[in-house]
């Protein structure tokens, strides 16, 4: 509830915006999804582009995009385009959602002074000094009293997840800082903007009206709706493939999850609520509690629900900085330097230019001219490569193994050929991937063939790969 009602602060709406996003996410997505585990809801990569479409367009123009989004994700998943959203360079979307987190982090820090973020990325990174050299001890106002319970709730959450005792594994360290943060405020009385939520989660609903049905044909409308339904969709798979990696129980549909995705976001739309992913933080954390089926995830949207319709005295409570101090740490945790490492040391500097790239460019232009740039700089692997852009997959069952050959070259444009090759493969008996005939491979592939082989390994199922780091340096060379 408090990273729902953070999330619809940080895109400039109001919190009970979010909360309705978590219940649709929960209940209707829960139930139709194609990844069981997977968990729906407001997600923090989007919030900075609706931030900006509201700025732009205006809070009526949210409902139409949405619904377009809604559709368009629906139609991707019944023409069975969600395989080619796994396509998208890991380069780009790791570097989108570092970006996003850079955004998020530069932004709430206004929050936890109790003030309002500014315009974009560079105009909040300008003012960050100035709101520190404002602080007065001696003479503390809401800004420093803001602060104090912002900096409680950071302490706490980042102590209990690191010191927790395993008995107690389950609690989360959100719930925690933003209790402790909120129990100060109330204890000493402190004058911070606090949350605003309605007596009824129904007054909250906001379908379109008469006039917002003409927004339907206005072209940046459109367009917007399109963005919305990429971003939302290639986070939303990213996240059930990391799930999928996770667990060894049922895999994701990817066609499947799409559907029930556009869905959520049609109804989302129509409810004038905020859009939704599959979010890997609360999916983490339902896989790490031993969820085996999709029920957790509608157990997840009633119980905000039962919340919200029940206690949402307690809800006015929660200081806004306090909410500002939660989206902080997520933001951080998205800019993950890891991957950036991780990709250096496997598949060279190209895919960490990459990465680069596309974070530059969504803090300081915005969100989808970043994803687009880094999208046209994957392109230039396939360059030396046009002429023999061919993946030949051979596939032989043997007594006691099954040999899978591959040739010609493994690119992203080829990467959902692949998957549902290796996808298909029986576990039950050693497999062994043959790159030799390779021209070359691409990063996203070699972390698909990676990442298949490590869950056949957890599954006790013998993998070899055989010339995968070879294929990938005579690619990138």
């Amino acid at each position: 509830m408090p990273l729902c009602m953070g999330i619809a602060v940080a895109s400039g709406l109001p919190p009970e915006k979010g909360l309705i996003t978590g219940i649709i996410g929960g209940i209707v997505v829960g139930w139709l999804a194609g990844s069981p585990l997977q968990v729906s809801g407001p997600a923090a990569g989007l919030a900075v582009i609706v931030f900006e479409l509201i700025s732009t367009q205006g809070i009526a123009a949210l409902g139409p995009i949405l619904i377009i989004a809604g559709i368009i994700q629906f139609a991707a998943g019944s023409f069975r385009l969600g395989g080619w959203f796994r396509a998208i360079s890991p380069a780009v979307v790791h570097g989108m959602l570092a970006g996003i987190g850079v955004m998020i982090v530069i932004g709430q820090f206004h929050v936890l002074f109790d003030a309002e973020p500014l315009a974009n990325g560079i105009e909040n990174i300008i003012a960050m000094p100035g709101r520190v050299l404002g602080l007065d001890a001696t003479n503390p106002t809401a800004n420093e009293m803001a602060l104090v319970v912002a900096g409680i709730t950071i302490v706490i959450m980042l102590g209990w997840e690191k010191w927790r005792p395993p008995s107690l594994r389950l609690i989360p360290g959100a719930l925690l800082g933003v209790m402790a943060g909120t129990l100060t405020a109330m204890v000493f009385q402190m004058d911070v903007a606090r949350v605003a939520v309605p007596d009824s989660i129904i007054a909250a609903i906001d379908p379109p009206d008469g006039g917002m049905l003409a927004l339907f044909g206005d072209p940046a409308i459109l367009a917007a709706g399109l963005a919305i339904a990429f971003l939302a969709s290639a986070e939303t798979l990213l996240s059930a493939a990391a799930v999928d990696k996770m667990q060894n129980g049922a895999r994701s549909d990817y066609n499947k999850e799409l559907r029930a995705q556009g869905v959520g976001n049609l109804l989302c739309g129509a409810a004038g609520a905020l859009p939704m992913t599959g979010v890997i933080v609360r999916s983490s954390a339902n896989v790490q509690a031993g969820a085996v089926t999709r029920l957790s995830a509608i157990l997840h949207g009633c119980w905000i629900l039962g919340f919200v319709v029940a206690l949402p005295f307690v809800m006015r409570e929660i200081p806004m900085a306090v909410l500002g101090a939660v989206l902080v740490v997520t933001g951080w945790r998205l800019v993950n330097l890891d991957h950036a490492t991780e990709m250096f040391r496997h598949h060279g500097w190209f895919p960490v230019v990459i990465w680069a790239t596309t974070l530059i460019l969504v803090v300081a232009v915005d969100l989808l001219t970043g994803v687009l740039v880094g999208i046209a700089f994957s392109l230039v692997e396939l360059v030396p490569h046009w002429p023999r852009l061919r993946l030949n997959v051979d596939q032989q069952e043997h007594d006691d193994e099954t040999r899978i050959s591959l040739a010609g070259s493994a690119t992203f444009v080829q990467l959902p050929k692949l998957s549902d090759a290796l996808d298909k493969v029986r576990t039950d008996r050693k497999v062994t991937v043959d790159c030799g005939e390779l021209a070359g491979m691409d990063h996203s592939c070699a972390e698909l063939i990676r990442d298949w082989a490590d869950r056949l390994n957890a599954q006790q199922c013998q993998v070899t790969l055989l010339g995968v780091d070879d294929r990938m340096q005579k690619l990138s060379t």
